[in-house]
């Protein structure tokens, strides 16, 4: 691990000035991946600025019937949420299907939106990167691709994002709330916070340096039946092939998004039209433009196959 210097931040408006101030700091809170990514040197701040300390772990209604969650509040805490589990049922089960238990009980929202990718290309110093190192290559292109993206790539990169809770979030559309070294507060759609790779997939969200998530809002409740399916390799501690958000109503309309496909949480709101057609015409228009390798091309199936599971618990529980 390469040196740096330390502060505890008192305010989020002083930690996002702090951080604009040191160009190669970076805010850490439950630090799950960042310290692993620092053991490894594929991190390397100069500085780290220290968030605990901020008031930023309540979970709190809106004024608008919604929902704010503070950027520090706990991944088991958020599941574990009252209000979380009967109104947002999809972003509780997301959560409890990431992770182990002693790391949701470190991780944070605003962390775990920003975790980075688990491209094993990535995580191997000794491989080329364009998101590690910009303009070196892309070693998964060509390499072992079995669970890598297959929609919204580029030529520079078609990692995946690991974020469970991401996709719970953008079926919901929440938007994170921000402050930024000027101290003005930003709100960003939760479809616009993170980008596809195109040319530059080292910048993988729509953050300006040094702007520190303060919270995530979600609106008003939808109603209907929640669902999160996640298929992986071993039933615990992995991250998801395929996953399906999903939010469903009695008339046969909802909402779906999709993890372990794309650069980002992947949801194309035209698709969900097709819902009371069945699973294979929504994917179909979900998928559109897929690019997959010989390794990944089984994703399309598996996409089809999971969100026809959901429709079929939806139909067993009356959703």
């Amino acid at each position: 691990m390469k040196p740096f210097t330390y502060e505890r931040a008192r305010t989020a408006p002083e930690a996002a000035a702090a951080a604009a101030h040191h160009p190669n700091a970076k805010f850490i809170a439950g630090g799950t991946n960042l310290l692993d990514l620092m053991k490894l040197q594929i991190e390397v701040p100069s500085h780290l600025i220290d968030v605990n300390g901020l008031a930023l772990d309540q979970i709190d209604p809106t004024p608008e019937g919604g929902l704010r969650i503070g950027a520090l509040v706990r991944n088991t805490d958020l599941a574990a949420n009252e209000r979380v589990r009967r109104d947002y049922a999809v972003l509780s089960r997301a959560l409890l299907a990431g992770a182990s238990g002693q790391l949701r009980n470190r991780a944070t929202t605003a962390g775990n939106l920003l975790q980075r990718t688990r491209c094993p290309y990535f995580y191997d110093a000794a491989q080329p990167c364009n998101k590690r190192q910009p303009g070196s290559g892309c070693s998964a292109i060509g390499g072992v691709t079995r669970q890598h993206a297959i929609v919204g790539t580029s030529a520079a990169c078609i990692a995946t994002h690991p974020s469970d809770m991401a996709v719970a979030m953008r079926v919901l559309d929440a938007t994170v709330d921000t402050v930024r070294p000027d101290g003005q507060a930003h709100h960003i759609p939760i479809a616009d916070f993170h980008r596809l790779p195109g040319d530059t997939p080292q910048i993988e969200t729509a953050l300006v340096p040094g702007e520190l998530i303060t919270s995530v809002t979600l609106p008003k409740p939808l109603g209907g039946l929640h669902v999160y399916r996640k298929v992986r390799d071993r039933a615990s501690y992995a991250f998801a092939l395929v996953s399906v958000a999903a939010v469903l109503q009695p008339d046969g309309s909802g909402r779906v998004a999709l993890g372990g496909v794309a650069h980002k949480p992947w949801r194309v709101e035209a698709a969900e039209a097709a819902l009371p057609q069945g699973a294979k015409a929504v994917t179909a228009q979900l998928l559109a433009g897929a690019k997959p390798s010989d390794d990944n091309a089984y994703k399309l199936q598996l996409a089809e196959r999971t969100l026809a599971a959901v429709l079929v618990q939806a139909k067993q529980m009356g959703g």
